[in-house]
């Protein structure tokens, strides 16, 4: 992936077209914000083996989760104490999360999940680039 002056990859305020698979696939930290506008935001994942996302809630913000490569359990409820339900997503899964919906994606396989994240309206700054978990918090 190319980097910009900023030192992300964020090319957002421009039209694009992009090869999403080979992206996804070859980006290695945990978020990178690959298209950021003012209604939309796409950003790319790796979550390591046994990782997650993290139990967590969008009040005003529509999420589509795009499944690259890797086994995850897509886990989602109406409040963080009952996340009731449960399925196994694998590459060319979507998991899509309306507003005020829980959610975490946990990989449950043995190598590292690639998926893109589709924000509408954007969720995470301008260029974010979060090599770990860590450093999300």
């Amino acid at each position: 992936m190319k980097e910009n002056r900023c030192g992300s990859i964020d090319m957002g305020g421009s039209p694009v077209a992009v090869d999403m698979e080979r992206l996804t696939k070859s980006n290695q930290n945990y978020r990178t914000a690959l298209w950021t506008g003012d209604c939309l935001q796409v950003t790319l994942m790796c979550i390591p083996v046994g990782g997650d996302i993290g139990a967590e809630v969008h009040c005003d913000t529509d999420q589509l989760i795009y499944i690259e490569s890797g086994c995850a359990l897509a886990v989602t409820g109406t409040c963080r104490n009952q996340m009731n339900c449960r399925r196994k997503v694998t590459e060319g899964c979507a998991v899509v999360i309306p507003a005020g919906t829980w959610h975490n994606l946990v990989n449950i396989g043995n190598t590292p999940l690639k998926v893109f994240s589709v924000y509408a309206p954007p969720h995470h700054p301008f260029g974010t680039v979060q090599r770990t978990k860590a450093d999300a918090k």
